[in-house]
């Protein structure tokens, strides 16, 4: 039976939203406020961009994965924060499915 990380991940999240900041990372961020989880977002964006352009050189591809889940964990914390969820990303993502990148992208421009 495989498990649904991403559903997991996101009931994990919504039940550490309203933990004791003391006890849970997530609850910390939570309690610090969107500044904060927009802060620790962006801190990973530029680390997974690092570790994607070290991986250019480098056979070990680890860090870019190490990275790249923390940028979607806390872009996972985010979501949560203003109350959505993986499954309002992978909703848009399904709906892109029929069209064309540079159609969708004209599109959002209108």
């Amino acid at each position: 039976m495989k498990i649904d990380v991403l559903a997991e991940l996101a009931a994990t999240l919504e039940q550490r939203k309203t933990a004791a900041a003391d006890s849970s990372y997530v609850a910390s961020l939570h309690a610090k406020g969107l500044n904060k989880i927009l802060e620790k977002v962006g801190e990973e964006s530029t680390e997974t961009i690092i570790a994607a352009k070290d991986a250019l050189t480098s056979q070990d591809k680890s860090e870019l994965i190490n990275e790249t889940a923390d940028l979607w964990f806390h872009t996972l914390v985010m979501l949560s924060h203003l109350d959505l969820g993986p499954d309002d990303v992978l909703n848009e993502l399904a709906r892109r499915f029929d069209l064309s990148g540079l159609e969708e992208k004209a599109n959002r421009s209108k």
